[in-house]
């Protein structure tokens, strides 16, 4: 049985949440509070997280940080705001997903179905993958340059697997965001993915303003080149 922890303050929607939850046979741990989360959630080992973004003794944010420090686990971050800087906040800080309220409840389930089936199908997939000197250790979500560990935020991660995954094949920008969020939101738009292009860059290019592992094609989108396809 998968084992999710809510973090939410409204009760009426804890209510509404926890018994659909339950229905499609998951266990579900509540926190209402910040405080009461940091108690609970590493108590036992859960398989996803729904965090409110407005907690009543401070920000979902906040607590992302402190599990990200030390847990991989999946989060969907709940929010009235619809604002794009939070939103992107949100994912920088290593939120896997982001669901504004009001929502349908079927939406939000099936974004819950999603996460956790990526989640799973990542732990049964290759657990290392090598490429243009760039190693990705799957079973503890490492990637080193050569020697050098890199600190990607878990978006740059995403990413680089992507990329590792369909080497020397054109992947457009719509292709990328679905592939990665299950869909090509509005606001997360090609600004937003050239940034998040440009950052991963940084840390895995020799030259980042001369690309040779992540390369653009004009027109279509990215590619990861392979050092034999030169």
């Amino acid at each position: 049985m998968k084992q999710i922890f809510l973090v939410e303050d409204d009760l009426s929607l804890i209510e509404g949440l926890s018994f659909a939850l339950k229905k499609q046979g998951y266990a579900i741990e509540i926190a209402r509070t910040g405080a009461e989360a940091e108690r609970l959630w590493n108590k036992q080992p859960y398989d996803l997280i729904i965090l409110d973004v407005s907690l009543p003794d401070g920000s979902g944010f906040q607590l992302c940080r402190k599990i990200r420090q030390i847990s991989k686990v999946p989060i969907i971050f709940l929010t009235a705001a619809d604002e794009e800087t939070d939103i992107i906040m949100g994912l920088e800080l290593g939120g896997d997903d982001y669901i504004t309220k009001p929502f349908k409840l079927s939406i939000f389930l099936s974004r819950v179905h999603a996460l956790l089936r990526r989640s799973e199908n990542f732990q049964n997939d290759t657990l290392e993958r090598v490429s243009n000197g760039i190693r990705v250790d799957r079973l503890k979500r490492e990637v080193y340059k050569g020697e050098t560990r890199l600190e990607l935020t878990a978006s740059e991660y995403k990413l680089l697997c992507l990329f590792m995954e369909h080497p020397n094949r054109v992947l457009s920008g719509e292709q990328i965001l679905a592939e990665i969020w299950d869909r090509a939101e509005n606001y997360i738009d090609s600004s937003a993915l050239t940034v998040y292009i440009r950052r991963l860059r940084t840390k895995i290019e020799d030259d980042p303003a001369s690309p040779k592992k992540i390369v653009t094609v004009r027109g279509m989108g990215y590619k990861w080149k392979e050092a034999e396809d030169v």
